[in-house]
């Protein structure tokens, strides 16, 4: 979607005072194709407790549980007999599951596979384990590793105290092991999303050793522990109907994706919080069409945000 189209959003959702009862409704989003498979590991069990995390994931949160194996490659197999192209495994923190190397070869055996992880917990034994993996996989393997700042001071505000270092910890392991992780950037701090901010990470990454670096930024989202820490949703900031063009819907993640979790299945990653959004038990459940009614909604239409890689 152009940046234009998203200003023009905007002010129609501003302007709009007395909405007529039409617009009142949210629009529908057909599911294309069942091309991404996420699948939430470790639920909503993590080892930070990042102040900017739209599902509150942290030590204590046991909202949803760990997904046993069984369930992960009951998942998989029905969403390969659908065309998947390619999986996610994310939580919570996925390397705190004692079964993440099984499940992690699950996936390798029918698409590609990209984990979502903090990087704390790559020690040098499993970067090497990783690394072995990656090599003799027929499919790609990849990590993300989440850092939101290229400084302690500008990461530790939202990670936690001494999060900075223990981070680049687990990526320097991951580079001697000759892996490249994807480093993910929430911007937060609102400068960081700028040339500025970006070549500062740029920077930092080739200190580490990277030589090619590569790096995804991503909008935050205006709930969970996001909430708290700067300000929920206005009113206007929700999608209505005749907002999308057929461009803009497949452009939308969730015409492609869903989520699985050991509570059941979902829209996207961004929605297992919300008891609206569960779509049923099973993957089966959330292979329709849905209505994006959630303001979550708008950030992923107006920003162009995509949770994939």
């Amino acid at each position: 979607m152009s940046l234009l189209s998203a200003r023009d959003l905007i002010r129609r959702a501003e302007e709009r005072v007395q909405p007529d009862e039409d617009l009142k409704q949210s629009p529908t989003l057909e599911l294309e194709h069942l091309d991404t498979l996420w699948l939430q590991v470790t639920g909503t069990l993590c080892n930070l407790a990042c102040l900017h995390c739209f599902i509150s994931c942290g030590p204590k949160n046991d909202n949803h549980p760990m997904m046993t194996v069984e369930e992960v490659e009951n998942a998989i197999e029905r969403a390969v007999e659908e065309g998947v192209k390619e999986f996610y495994y994310t939580g919570g923190e996925p390397f705190m599951h004692p079964e993440i190397r099984t499940m992690i070869e699950l996936a390798l055996e029918h698409g590609p596979l990209t984990v979502l992880t903090n990087g704390i917990l790559i020690d040098d034994e499993l970067a090497q384990w990783l690394a072995e993996t990656f090599r003799r996989s027929r499919y790609s393997f990849d990590l993300r590793v989440s850092l939101d700042g290229t400084t302690p001071s500008e990461n530790d505000a939202i990670r936690g105290r001494g999060s900075f270092e223990k981070i680049l910890a687990g990526v320097d392991r991951l580079v001697e092991h000759e892996l490249n992780p994807v480093i993910t950037v929430t911007t937060c701090h609102a400068e960081l999303g700028g040339e500025q901010g970006r070549e500062r990470f740029f920077k930092l990454l080739r200190q580490r050793g990277l030589k090619r670096p590569r790096l995804k930024f991503l909008a935050p989202f205006k709930i969970g522990r996001e909430e708290r820490r700067d300000e929920g949703y206005r009113a206007y900031e929700r999608l209505q109907k005749g907002d999308l063009d057929p461009e803009a819907k497949q452009s939308l993640q969730c015409s492609s994706c869903r989520m699985v979790t050991a509570n059941g299945a979902y829209p996207c990653p961004i929605l297992i919080e919300y008891d609206e959004a569960r779509m049923g038990d099973t993957l089966d459940d959330a292979l329709r069409d849905i209505e994006l009614d959630h303001p979550a909604c708008y950030t992923c239409y107006v920003e162009g945000v995509t949770c994939r890689t």
